[in-house]
């Protein structure tokens, strides 16, 4: 379903910044705390000072802070104020994020289409321009639409009597 990894805890945090400081290589750390040497090595480049080295109560605060805290609409609640009088007054979210340059305007569409199907309140939809309570389908992988169309001929192989006696590559008699 998607990659699984855990996160370091501060136990081991602090395991790592003993072996680191004993002077084992990245990849007897690795062995030890059953980990990838590269995210032993990426732990310690992360949270390594310059002059004092690993510290493992300061890594696991940065690694705390540095987590995913949230939609900043259900953060900031002036802000979701704004947002939603400008959508309700018949903006769109371009416009909003525009005049407010605050926020981003997928992340206005994200929260409302979060918003209907989290809480089954369709009402939410008329915040939006098309008024429509399911994102439409994204761009299809593979290149434009045309290259799909059933049934269709390149330019090169149409009919002479089609072009008026022209070739498509230069536009000459034939």
């Amino acid at each position: 379903m998607g990659t699984h990894y855990r996160h370091f805890d501060l136990d081991e945090r602090i395991e790592l910044a003993r072996l680191s400081g004993a002077g084992h290589s990245v990849r007897q750390i690795a062995s030890a705390l059953d980990r990838a040497p590269s995210s032993i090595a990426r732990e310690l480049k992360r949270n390594r000072g310059s002059t004092i080295g690993y510290k493992p109560v300061y890594a696991d605060q940065q690694a705390r802070a540095r987590r995913w805290c949230g939609c900043r609409l259900e953060r900031d609640e002036p802000l979701r104020n704004q947002v939603l009088g400008q959508l309700a007054a018949g903006w769109s979210p371009e416009q909003v994020a525009g005049r407010s340059g605050r926020i981003g305007a997928e992340s206005i569409y994200r929260f409302v289409y979060a918003q209907i199907t989290r809480h089954k309140d369709y009402r939410w939809r008329h915040y939006l321009p098309r008024a429509k309570s399911k994102r439409g389908r994204r761009a299809r992988r593979g290149g434009s639409s045309v290259l799909h169309m059933a049934h269709r001929l390149s330019l090169a192989e149409r009919p002479a009597e089609v072009m008026g006696g022209l070739t498509p590559d230069t536009g000459r008699p034939i």
